[in-house]
């Protein structure tokens, strides 16, 4: 749990904003620790040592702060591989797929989030802030895309269709990687279902690297 505030009610502009931060906080915790399906409001409150009626002084639903964090999972994600990218040379499909897979790997509350981003966040949120959320989420994209071009591997059109699949096959396949106790326990105890069990970054690398390999394939 976060240490108490020396405030008990924000006044300040300045208190105001730390309570936020704070709840936001929180809420990265949880999500973290326990998963995004299980976050409510009142954990976010008790996590953040505030009544569970604060919470709606700073945000209109629980939605509305996990988008938050998604939007935040956005743009560092495009951060990390935009560095990486940055480079002289052209980059190798393979090395194109490590980058976008082992970037996520190392992102696991965003990689739980966008599951749930269409399924639910974005459709319980107002539209101004859904339309903040594909505000930030597209401009990351894009500087995304944009290294991906620069990186010699394909052109724009087909680097868009890549974030594209990477985006729609990270959802699943993290799931799949990190399943419940049930079927952690299903897999120990039949083991000839085991092999539809998924290790996240090996997996999705294959599969990118594949793609990359298709869409380079077809320009010559």
């Amino acid at each position: 749990m976060l240490e108490a505030n020396t405030f008990q009610r924000a006044y300040t502009p300045q208190h105001k904003e730390q309570r936020a931060a704070d709840l936001m906080e929180a809420a990265r915790t949880l999500a973290s620790r326990d998963g995004v399906r299980g976050v409510t409001l009142t954990a976010i409150a008790t996590q953040a040592g505030v009544h569970a009626s604060a919470v709606r002084r700073y945000y209109a639903s629980r939605e509305e702060i996990l988008l938050t964090l998604a939007e935040e999972g956005y743009r560092d994600w495009s951060h990390a591989v935009t560095t990486l990218l940055d480079g002289p040379g052209t980059t190798a499909s393979a090395e194109l797929a490590h980058a976008l897979a082992d970037t996520l790997a190392e992102r696991p509350l965003f990689c739980d989030l966008l599951t749930h981003v269409t399924l639910n966040l974005e459709r319980e949120v107002t539209y101004d802030r859904v339309r903040a959320f594909k505000t930030a989420a597209v401009g990351a994209m894009d500087d995304l895309a944009r290294s991906i071009v620069a990186a010699g591997v394909l052109d724009r059109a087909q680097a868009w269709d890549l974030i594209t699949a990477v985006i729609a096959m990270t959802a699943p396949l993290w799931q799949a990687a990190h399943p419940a106790e049930t079927l952690t326990r299903l897999y120990a105890e039949e083991p000839a279902m085991a092999h539809v069990s998924v290790d996240f970054a090996p997996t999705l690398t294959r599969l990118l690297t594949a793609l990359v390999d298709g869409m380079t394939a077809s320009r010559t």
